[in-house]
This record gives C-alpha cells, structure tokens and sequence, in this order.
C-alpha cells in the first residue's frame, strides 16, 4: 500500500497498484510479460522503480532483459501501453494517465464509504477516454459491479439507447418495464432502485455528446440523486463537438452548478517523451510523429500500427494504410461493420456478408475490431468513421440497403426491430418507403419519451419522403412535427410546416382537422411573439368550429383565446376561460377542464383575487391525475409567476421549490429557468441580496437561447442589487439588460428594465434623467407586468412629475400616492420587503419613521437609500446617528405584531416552544405558528437566522 493513503477495501484498490489488468490475450500465454512504464514509476515484478533509478535499469525494465522491439499491435491494442515483443504485463498502466487513474481511485473510496457522485471525462476523439475507462474498470473486483454502456451515432440517437443497455445488464426483463410511455424521471427512479440493490456498483455511459433528450434527462435525474447511493457515474464525451446550445453542455452546467461532479478528468495529448518511447524501434522519426499527432494516443497507436516508414499526414491515411495490411476479405467485413453505428451482432454480419465472416479474428487479431458478447465493434469510432466515410457512395448505399433487409428478416431479436434503427438504414439506403415506414414510429416513441429533438429529426425524414402520401398522411405528419417544434424552438419550420397542413384540410373541407390546425398554429405564433397573429389565428378557430356540433377541439381553441386575451391582461380572458372549462366538463374534455382553470386562476390573481390560487392548485392536480406533465408544469409555473407579478413572495416560496423539483425532473428546460429567475426575484425582494446575486450570476452561465429572458432578468437583478449597494458597474448591467430587451424584440421586458434605470437614477439624486429612463415606447405592450407599470409611476411621483391617477394605481402605490404612507409601510411589511418598507418613509418629513428606517437600510447595506434618508433627518434637525448606532427598529417597521415580538425575544433567551408557551400562556401549537411567522417575515431559514436577523435589525439585543 502506497503510504498515506487510506485503507481500501480489496475491490477498490487503487488502480496503479492492482496486480492484474483484468484482460488476456492467448497470444501471449506461456510467454514473458512485457514491462511498462508510467509517468510515476516503472514496474517490474510485482516491484516499483522511482524514475530516478539509473538509466540502465530503467532500460531493462521498459524493454526487458532481452531487449527488442515493442510490438506495434500491443501498443495499439491496450491504448499507447509500452511493451517488448513477449507481450503484455499483468499489472500495466497507461502512460502519463497515473494522475487521472487516482482521481478515479479516489471516488471508488468514495463509493466504498456509501456515498456516489459523478465523474466526467471529456476530451476531443482519439484522446484516450476509453482507454483510460478500460483499464479503471479492469481493475475494480468483487462486490463492485462494472455496468457500461455508450451512445450510438445514428442519424437519430435511438432514445434511452444506453439506458436500456444497462437495464438488461442490471437485470433481465428491466429494460421490457420502461415500455413506451414511460417518463424520464421514472427511468431514473427504477435503474437508481436496481443499482442500489447490486450495489456498490460503478456505471459507464461512454460518448456522451451522442446521447438523446431523454437519456440527458435521465442522466441528470440520476446524478443528483448520487449522493446517498454506492453508485459512481463516469461520464464520457467530446467537448469539443458541444456548440452553445448543445443539450449535454446545459447538463453539465447544471450538475457542476448543483455540486454534483466529484472531479472532470483533462486528458491531454502524450508528451514527446512518451511518443519516443512508444516509437521505440519501428524507424519512425519521433519528434515529426510528435509534432504530426500533437501527441493525440489514437493517431500515434494508429500510426505505429500501419507499420509505414514515415508518419502518415492525417489520422484518415494512417487508418487505411493500417487496413490495407488485411486481406480482401477482411476488408469486406470491415466494410460491413463500418456502416452498423455501435455494436453488430454476430448473425448480422453474418446475414449480410457470409464469407467476410471467415476473417473475423484476422480483424480481431489486428486491434481494429473488438468481439464479445454475440457483438462486434471497433475498438474506436474514429476508425470506423474513417472507414465509412471511405466507401464509394454505391457501395455504402448497398451496405446500408442489404443491413435494413436483414434486420427486416430477423423477427425474433428485439434490437431488429427497433424503428430507430431501421430508420437510420433506410435513411442511409435512400429507401424512402422503408423510411416512411420506421421513421414515424421511431418518432412517437422518441416524443413519449421526451426526446424532442430526436422526435422532430424523425418527423422530418419521413416527411422528405412524403409526397407519395395522401393528403390526409401528409397533413398528419406536418402537424407531429410542429408539436415537435413547440419544445425545440424551431418555430419558423413548425409554422410553415402548420401552414401546409391547414392549406390541406380546407382543400379537403375537413372543418374539424382545420379547426385543429388554426389552434396548434396559434400556440407556435404565439411562441414566436406574433400576438396578433396569434389571436387572429384562435378567433378564426373558433368561428370554424362552432359551426359544428360543440366537440373537445373547441374546447380547446376556448383555452387558447383565454390565454390570447390574457397576456393582454383583457377582462374577456377569464370568461373565455369559463367557456373552456363548462365545454370540456360538457364533451368529456380533461385537458380543456385543467388547461381552463389554469387560464382562470391566473387572471384572477393579476386582478387581485388570490382565491384563483386555488384554481391553479386544482389545475395542477388534475393534469398530473391526467398524466399531463406538461400542463403540470405550467400551472406550478404560472402559480409562482402571477405570485411574483403581484409582489406576493412570500406566498410564492411556498411553491418555487416543488415547481423547480417537478420541471427540472420532467425536462422542462425553458420553464426550469423562468422559476429560477423568479426564485432570483424573490431573494431580491425579500432582501436576500447575496442569494440573489449568486441567481443571477447562475442565469447569466446559462447559453441558450431559451433562457434568454431569464439572463435579462438577471442583469436587470444584478444592476437593481449594485445600485441599491453603490457599488460601481450597475448602469453597464443595466446598459446591457436595455440592449438585450430590444434585440429580442420583447417590449413586455422594456418596463422592468426602465423601472430599475428610473430607482438607479433616483438613488442617484438624478431626478431629471429619473423622469427620462421612466419613460417605456408601449408600456401596455402584451405581456407587460401590471405592477412594473404602477412602479413606472410611482418613481415619476418621487421626481415630481404628474402622473396617473393615484387612484387607479395597485396597493401599495395607491396607498402611497393618496397619503397612507404608514398603510403602504404595512403593505411591504407584511410580504418581508423591508427595503421597500423602509423607502416608504423617504421625504415624509416624520423624523422617528426615519430613523427607524434608517437603521433598517444600514442593516441591508443599501448605502444611497441611507444617505437620503440621513440627509433628509439632518435637514429636520435631528442629531446624525452613529455608524453604530444601537436604535432599535420597532418591530412593527418589519411586519411583527406584539405577540410575535414577544415570542421572538423568548426565543432570543434560549426557550424551547413549550417553555415559550408556558411563559405566555398559550397553547404549544399556538408558538409553532407565531415562530413560523416570525421566521417568515425575517427571511430566515431557521431559528437561529431568525435570532441572527433580529439581532442585526437591533428588535433584540444582540
């Protein structure tokens, strides 16, 4: 055992100290194993040599007392190992990987200890990722259990491809429960179920960067529920191959942001020295194969393998000057295994080209393929690729062709039949009929499961093929594929596509299907910020279907108008909603019943009414009753949302965790952001300034275009925070915000941005710029917050400008305008807003209200509110307070009543409840629910916060 590192079990023994490699090769049986050298140490016999042992030694070990050549095939068979010609040693490792090997060691004893996590290893192809996952996994014995798995690259990723590879491994008929419906977060619920029953278990999901939606959606359910489970995740993929909005670099971000990744391994090309050493006697000049390769393990395994005289240019020609070496026939089957994506099973090979079959461990023997398990593949995609991409167009067309007819043939083997698969070789085959057939199977299946991407990709292949369909086919295909398009923002080709098929259906004077289609074309117009067009396209819904007996399509077409008229905050949004509702329960319709009640409860909380609280409660409960996982996660969404618009915080924390758990679970990428930049908003608000900034700097992380409102939000977060602190950079923040909100051509987010320019400028003492930044181009444009209007004219009142009529404005501003500053402090106070509270009292002229709210904003450290309001006492003449001053804010001024404050100093003094209630004379219960309040209103987490914020706030004595 090394000396200080702790103490494993046998299984986890550190790689670079086990004494077997886990492989065996029947070339070498009887003979001498080879002596390898590492970055660290060199081993011999079971003995390590420090690298400053004497040259001679170190000669004799890494090339054997017998001298020789190393072979060129047992370099490239085990991944750039140093060998003689006697073979491979037991107890190897691979150069200048010893580092990335203990990182690996090391959260093995993670998971020996009970608890998992996840390891990435990225890096560009060729770069050593499965080599170096090989040999880890080699080494790990019993109990451990060894599960690996990859993604293949077919045209369209076949979803919960490498999930349903690990499934069967786990456990027979596992893969056969997910079925065809089921949801990602279920996937992920039974494999964690089955591993921790085999566990301590270590699970490989190797490229990574090819996986689908679904499997992402997995993966991430499943690494954040690592924590707890003897289950250690190693990841591979090409980083280099991830563009911006690539769904696995949204995971990764999201993993790395959630703390869920024990170390990302970086592997780099092999040094000079290591390229010299695996050169060895083969006559290649080193350093040109250095410079060549930049030390990439795959292309210098490559070139030693060809057996070439001088370094090939490109990966490509070492590659085929490699096959060249084998025999025609090999060639052949070669050829044949180049166009199966992943693995081939034996009797395809076989099907295809029977007498190819015959040079299987020719293939085998030269390190290019790998068999096992019934499968053959090669021992990296990169040699296939190249071997693919070789092939005359004709021959790979009659590949493709011949693979789909045998895989057609074959009824009994389940992965035959697999739509995704068939559709990716009639794709390859140019078999449109063949395509038309699978792809739109492999579609379905692909949508159910959440793959959206894939889904679409399917869609359109068949559609390529389409134009010998009828009207009716085609017409259903173009509107599958823009459902498709509603989660993957394509929404210009799910327009036209929608357009094509409406264009069908009234050819046909199918009014239902028309109906239909004017509805789905509202939602994607809509979606693509075309309001009027949005509306137009429901209302002739409408007028369509209600010339027919009364039907769930119109039902339907009722919730999209109620949600038209609502973003425009229109009275008629509630009733149209009604109108959904009293159809859907009259035909039957689910959807349109919760999908109604969503619309309903939503305005009726913009208009003050939080009893529509309750109707969104009920939507959100009937939809996940109906299975409607999407309409789950809108109304858990727009329950927070019209919360927020409404500066009802508190009552929206009470569902921002859930609704964050529910989406992030169930993929709901664009809606998982939206909730955390109101989880941002709300820390804002309540005046938890550094959660807020931590919030909004994770949104600003975030890439794609999906969340481009949300990093808006965020820079106007970050600008409002800077500016309430006087910290320098807001108006760049705020510059930025401004910038983004134009270009993205939403006018509804003009209104905030203004609102936090117009509060920098007047902390700024700016009146006159105030009055300029307050000013929006449409501040009723759709979508526009009600209350960050009434915010527009509250920061024109305190530059002393005439505005709207006070009288039409929301509480608190109402309040405030018409004279009732101690109503409006009130109003903040009870929704834990104490910055807003405390501003209240600014040019009131009452002395006493502004001192408590001073002390109040020193606490907050919002340094400009506390120099207006210092300089507004030092003109009353009252005495400046001291930097430490000790006046205590009332705890009216943050919302307590007597009996909370009483409770709160109890609690202060060290009481248990049942001791609080002794002392006051109520019941246990009684104090629970006054310390739940008191917790709430001081924006704390937990007793001990809630002390410490009083403390702060000077409501105790520290």
């Amino acid at each position: 055992m090394v000396a200080g590192r702790p103490q494993l079990p046998h299984w986890c023994t550190p790689s670079c100290e086990r004494s077997q490699l886990g492989v065996a090769d029947s070339r070498y049986a009887g003979r001498s194993p080879p002596m390898l050298t590492t970055k660290c140490h060199l081993f011999s016999a079971g003995r390590r040599v420090p690298l400053a042992a004497a040259p001679a030694e170190r000669a004799m070990l890494r090339w054997g007392t017998g001298g020789g050549t190393p072979a060129p095939h047992v370099a490239d068979r085990y991944g750039w190992l140093v060998a003689d010609a006697g073979g491979l040693r037991a107890g190897g490792t691979l150069l200048e990987r010893a580092d990335q090997l203990a990182v690996l060691d090391a959260a093995l004893a993670r998971v020996a200890g009970g608890a998992g996590g996840v390891v990435l290893v990225p890096g560009e192809a060729g770069i050593g990722k499965t080599s170096l996952i090989r040999q880890f996994c080699a080494s790990i014995g019993p109990p451990a259990r060894v599960l690996r798995s990859a993604c293949d690259p077919l045209f369209t990723p076949r979803p919960l491809g490498p999930l349903l590879e690990l499934a069967g491994d786990i456990r027979s008929g596992l893969a056969a429960e997910f079925g065809t419906g089921v949801d990602p977060f279920d996937v992920a619920d039974a494999l964690l179920r089955e591993l921790k029953r085999v566990a301590p278990a270590v699970v490989v999901i190797e490229d990574l960067h090819w996986a689908d939606e679904a499997t992402l959606d997995v993966v991430r359910l499943l690494a954040r529920r690592l924590a707890a489970a003897p289950v250690l995740l190693v990841l591979s993929y090409r980083d280099d191959q991830l563009d911006r909005t690539q769904p696995l670099r949204v995971v990764v971000g999201e993993l790395t942001a959630a703390g869920r990744i024990l170390a990302r391994l970086h592997l780099t090309g092999l040094s000079a020295a290591a390229v010299t050493t695996l050169a060895g006697r083969t006559g290649l000049d080193p350093v040109e194969l250095h410079d060549r390769t930049a030390g990439n393990p795959f292309f210098v395994t490559e070139v030693i393998g060809a057996g070439t005289s001088s370094t090939p240019l490109s990966v490509r020609d070492a590659v085929l000057a490699r096959t060249a070496r084998l025999s025609p026939s090999a060639r052949d089957l070669l050829d044949v295994a180049a166009v199966v994506p992943g693995a081939a099973e034996r009797w395809l090979l076989a099907a295809v080209d029977p007498a190819a079959m015959g040079s299987l461990d020719e293939c085998v023997g030269s390190g290019i393929l790998t068999a096992s398990d019934g499968r053959v593949r090669f021992r990296h995609e990169i040699a296939r690729l190249v071997i693919e991409e070789s092939l005359a167009p004709g021959r790979r067309t009659e590949l493709n062709g011949r693979v789909l007819s045998a895989l057609e043939k074959e009824e009994e083997n389940d992965s035959a039949g697999d739509p995704a698969r068939l559709a990716h070789h009639a794709e390859a085959a140019g078999d449109g009929a063949a395509a038309l057939r699978y792809a739109p199977d492999a579609a379905r299946a692909a949508a159910v499961l959440g793959a959206h991407r894939e889904a679409a990709r399917l869609y359109s292949l068949a559609l390529s093929y389409a134009s010998r369909l009828t009207g009716p086919e085609r017409a259903s295909l173009l509107e599958r594929y823009a459902d498709e398009g509603y989660f993957t923002s394509s929404g210009q080709e799910a327009i036209a596509a929608l357009r094509e098929a409406l264009a069908i259906h009234r050819d046909r004077g199918d009014v239902l299907a028309e109906g239909r289609t004017l509805r789905l074309l509202s939602r994607h117009l809509g979606l693509d910020g075309r309001v009027a067009e949005s509306l137009a396209s429901d209302l002739g819904a409408v007028a369509v279907l209600e010339k027919i007996p009364p039907s769930a399509e119109l039902a339907l077409c009722y919730v999209n108008l109620a949600a038209s008229y609502g973003i425009r905050l229109d009275p008629e949004a509630r009733d149209w909603g009604l109108k959904a509702i009293g159809l859907g329960e009259q035909v039957g319709c689910a959807e349109a019943v919760y999908a109604g009640l969503n619309m309903v409860g939503c305005i009726e909380i913009l208009n003050g009414n939080l009893t529509g609280v309750a109707d969104l409660e009920r939507s959100r409960d009937l939809a996940k009753r109906h299975g409607d996982y999407l309409v789950t996660g809108r109304a858990q969404l727009h329950l927070c949302w019209m919360l927020g618009l409404r500066r009802e915080w508190q009552l929206a924390e009470r569902y921002l965790d859930s609704a964050i758990t529910f989406c992030r679970d169930h993929g709901q990428e664009p809606w998982l952001q939206q909730l955390r930049s109101l989880h941002m908003g709300s820390h804002l608000a309540r005046c938890r300034w550094k959660q807020a900034a931590a919030a909004a700097e994770a949104l600003l992380a975030a890439t794609d275009r999906s969340s481009a409102v949300a990093r808006c939000e965020a820079l106007i977060a970050l600008g409002t925070l800077r500016a309430r602190r006087g910290q320098p950079g807001c108006w760049r923040l705020l510059d930025d915000a401004r910038e983004l909100a134009s270009q993205l051509g939403f006018a509804h987010l003009l209104a905030p941005v203004a609102a936090a320019r117009a509060e920098a400028a007047w902390l700024e003492g700016r009146h006159a710029a105030l009055l300029a930044e307050a000013e929006v181009p449409d501040p009723a444009a759709p979508g526009t917050d009600p209350f960050t209007v009434d915010d527009l004219s509250y920061w024109r009142w305190r530059a002393g400008a005439v505005g709207r009529d006070p009288a039409k404005l929301r509480e608190p501003y109402r309040l405030l305008l018409t004279g009732d500053r101690p109503g409006a402090a009130a109003w903040w106070q009870d929704r834990s807003q104490p910055y807003q509270a405390a501003l209240v009292w600014a040019g009131s002229g009452a002395a006493e209200p502004l001192r408590h709210a001073l002390e109040v904003l020193r606490g907050l450290g919002a340094r400009p509110a506390m120099a207006i309001v210092a300089r507004e006492l030092r003109e009353l003449g009252e005495p400046e307070l001291s930097p430490r001053s000790g006046a205590a804010v009332p705890a009216h001024l943050v919302g307590l009543t007597t009996r909370e404050a009483d409770v709160l100093r109890l609690l202060a003094a060290g009481l248990r409840n049942a001791e609080i209630a002794g002392q006051l004379v109520v019941s246990p219960r009684t104090v629970d629910h006054h310390v739940s309040a008191i917790m709430r209103k001081l924006g704390a987490q937990s007793r001990g916060g809630a002390i410490a914020t009083a403390a702060r706030l000077g409501l105790i004595e520290p």
